[in-house]
């Protein structure tokens, strides 16, 4: 079952389950958000597409969820991202990089790459205007599976956009907080499918487009069964050794990168598209 935030003056959860779209919202389920059905399946203690269906005939009747916009679908305490996780990633990191070997280094390593990525204020959602820093000559999309996490468990997933300053973190690897973190650097949507939606995380198509002018400049596809990891060995770096918060998402990587010939500026759009969640698209504006 898909998931989504109709946009407006207050949250609404609507499920969509391939029959019809339904508003949850005004149901004694009791539940305005992603998280709160999360929280409430806990509780519960039965599968969250289980608990959502059981409330489907109290809903409302929805005509098309996007019919007056989305935002985001989840609003996630953090974001974290997994970098180095296909091979063609290895590579692109290398070309940008002075110091191309630490790249190999983390692709062959035992222990990936995880940091942090963004807080929710620096979180856009669908149609919303990804960022691009204006002290970086290089930008780039970076289109990746979400994994959406609640008490440190997979509970569900999204697609996500890790915007990034590729010549920045080109200078000095040191320099990674500055070339992924700042205003508008991450967006979510255009819902959350739950995990037990998916039949294999790791056999997905993946696909984006980025246009300027209404002209294409890119358009590629991938699998994301060209990922080394797996969602399960990214999520246990994460959350071992720390206390997690209660709601979280962490990017898988990606394996589509544009050309070096190329740098996302103001004014492109930008469309990711993940089997089975939906087609994430945003614009681009300079911060």
């Amino acid at each position: 079952m898909r998931y989504y935030q109709p946009a407006g003056p207050a949250p609404r959860l609507v499920a969509a389950n391939g029959q019809g779209a339904y508003d949850l919202t005004g149901t004694t389920a009791g539940v305005e958000t992603f998280f709160d059905l999360a929280r409430a399946a806990r509780v519960a203690r039965e599968p969250i597409d289980d608990l959502a269906e059981r409330h489907l005939g109290d809903a409302a009747t929805v005509d098309d969820p996007a019919a007056e916009g989305l935002s985001r679908p989840i609003v996630p305490e953090e974001v974290w991202a997994a970098g180095v996780t296909y091979e063609i990633s290895e590579a692109a990191r290398e070309a940008e990089s002075g110091m191309p070997e630490i790249y190999l280094d983390v692709y062959e390593s035992e222990r990936p790459e995880v940091f942090f990525k963004a807080t929710p204020s620096r979180i856009v959602g669908p149609g919303e205007a990804v960022g691009v820093r204006s002290d970086s000559e290089w930008n780039v999309p970076e289109p990746e599976l979400g994994i959406v996490l609640f008490g440190g468990e997979i509970v569900g997933y999204t697609i996500g956009n890790d915007v990034s300053s590729r010549s920045i973190e080109g200078r000095n690897p040191l320099y990674l907080p500055q070339a992924k973190v700042y205003d508008r650097c991450c967006s979510l949507g255009p819902a959350v499918v739950s995990h037990t939606a998916i039949d294999d995380p790791h056999d997905l198509e993946m696909s984006m487009a980025i246009t300027r002018d209404g002209e294409v400049e890119y358009e590629e596809s991938t699998n994301t069964g060209e990922m080394v990891r797996t969602c399960e060995e990214l999520v246990a770096c994460y959350t071992n050794h720390q206390a997690v918060p209660e709601t979280a998402v962490l990017l898988t990587g990606t394996s589509l990168v544009p050309p070096e010939s190329f740098s996302l500026t103001d004014g492109d759009h930008v469309e990711i598209e993940i089997e089975g969640i939906g087609t994430l698209e945003n614009g681009v504006v300079a911060v």
